[in-house]
């Protein structure tokens, strides 16, 4: 009897075991073609912004005892409209890059780039596609205009096209939902002589 019994036992934990991993296989699968809700969408994208360090470059900073920290009342509007850049020796451009107070500018080999404006506004994301969005940031293009300029440091979009279209589409999707902030950025400066 309790050879019959054992049998039946372990019996019963093969049965178990293969539908155990049978049934996490289907799992799998599916949630490879499942498709984010929106919210959940709107959750990854605000935390992809969070820790890829857009508020680094996009968002104005104001100081603090701890030094300088993101401006969140002017969260992703990019280089602030009305502040120019201080004076700099055009001789130390090369062998240095420098960076504006509040980070949202920088002064490099490639000349002048300003933080773009993120929001929602007429003067950001307001009127950009999905679409442009994803070929902005794949393939470089200011925009996401093929025939326009392309992105300047220090945008790191070299490293940025390496997330998924899904993390892309949730960053994109997240970026319509903060408040719109008008804010113009200054045009991008070639350097002298081109």
């Amino acid at each position: 009897m309790k050879k019959k019994t054992l049998i039946l036992f372990s019996f019963l934990c093969l049965v178990w075991l293969g539908y155990s991993c049978n049934d996490s296989d289907d799992d799998d699968a599916a949630g490879d073609d499942m498709v984010m809700s929106h919210e959940k969408m709107l959750e990854r994208g605000a935390y992809l912004v969070a820790t890829s360090g857009c508020n680094d470059c996009h968002t104005p900073k104001m100081m603090t005892a701890q030094g300088p920290a993101p401006d969140m009342s002017r969260m992703l509007s990019g280089h602030p409209a009305g502040d120019s850049l201080a004076p700099y020796d055009k001789n130390m451009i090369g062998p240095w890059v420098l960076f504006s107070s509040g980070l949202t500018a920088c002064v490099g080999p490639w000349g002048v780039s300003y933080a773009a404006n993120l929001t929602p506004s007429e003067s950001g994301l307001k009127n950009w596609t999905e679409e442009q969005f994803l070929n902005c940031i794949k393939n470089g293009w200011y925009a996401g205009m093929e025939n326009g300029r392309p992105l300047m440091p220090p945008m790191p979009w070299q490293e940025i096209k390496n997330m998924t279209d899904d993390d892309l589409k949730s960053i994109f999707a997240y970026l319509q939902t903060i408040p719109a902030v008008d804010n113009v950025v200054p045009a991008y400066e070639p350097p002298m002589g081109m």
